[in-house]
């Protein structure tokens, strides 16, 4: 059995499946991962000069202009066969829920409808000071078009997009609910994800001290490689679609 088939075999045979994905998922759409050699985006800047909550909360206009490009991309990409491969998954009731490390939410314009964003979102932004929330489509085109950095319309202090910056604790709620499913899985589908990132990447390795079974599918080696049933170094947009296809649900156009 080849690992395309026996990576279906796993899903069909679940209770409960449960992906988990990270930034490979998104950059054929377009979305540049954080850490790939040569092209990732911690290669160009410092992080923690850019993108955590103590440098936000000091200069949130040098975020901002550095997080302008990245929030084009983000709001304009659309879904990739991987995305479109693990709603197919969700609907045919393969999967349970997806964990996503990705702000993208790419995953939702897929179709997928348990998506558990650990690292937050785009859709909102909170102000620093009065701690109200405010849809971001208020202000996203015309910080777009001038760059200009977003103020809370009722005190007049900074928005923080709703993503979690260096330093900040993963929201509790979604956090909880993706070891939820971590403990309950018996199938775990990684893909797109170096598993680099803590706490998120500790989940694979929960999953299987409790039993579950492991498919793996990253262009890079992981640490859970060697654990793993199933492990494809290969392109997710090529490996999902198939997997999806050997499970009797045919990758569906998206749109």
């Amino acid at each position: 059995m080849n690992p395309i088939e026996q990576a279906a075999g796993l899903l069909e045979g679940a209770r409960h499946a449960v992906a988990l994905t990270g930034a490979g998922m998104s950059t054929r759409s377009g979305i540049p991962d954080f850490r790939s050699p040569g092209s990732g985006i911690w290669e160009q800047v410092d992080p923690l000069e850019v993108a955590s909550i103590f440098a936000f909360r000091r200069r949130p206009e040098t975020f901002f202009d550095w997080f302008r490009p990245m929030a084009r991309q983000l709001l304009t990409a659309q879904p990739n066969p991987a995305h479109l491969a693990l709603a197919q998954l969700e609907a045919a009731g393969l999967i349970q829920a997806v964990i996503t490390q990705n702000i993208d939410g790419l995953h939702q314009k897929a179709g997928s409808r348990r998506v558990l964003e650990v690292h937050g979102h785009l859709r909102e932004a909170t102000c620093i000071r009065c701690y109200r929330m405010f849809a971001t489509e208020l202000f996203a085109q015309a910080f777009l078009a001038d760059g200009g950095v977003p103020h809370c319309p009722d005190c007049g202090n900074v928005l923080k997009p709703n993503v979690i910056l260096y330093g900040e604790q993963l929201p509790a709620v979604v956090m909880w609910e993706a070891q939820r499913h971590t403990q309950q899985c018996d199938v775990m589908l990684v893909a797109g994800s170096s598993l680099e990132v803590v706490p998120v990447c500790d989940l694979p390795r929960l999953a299987r001290q409790r039993g579950a079974r492991l498919i793996l599918v990253n262009l890079e080696p992981t640490y859970m490689d060697d654990q793993a049933d199933v492990t494809l170094h290969a392109d997710v947009t090529d490996v999902l679609p198939q997997i999806a296809q050997a499970c009797g649900t045919p990758l569906a156009e998206h749109g």
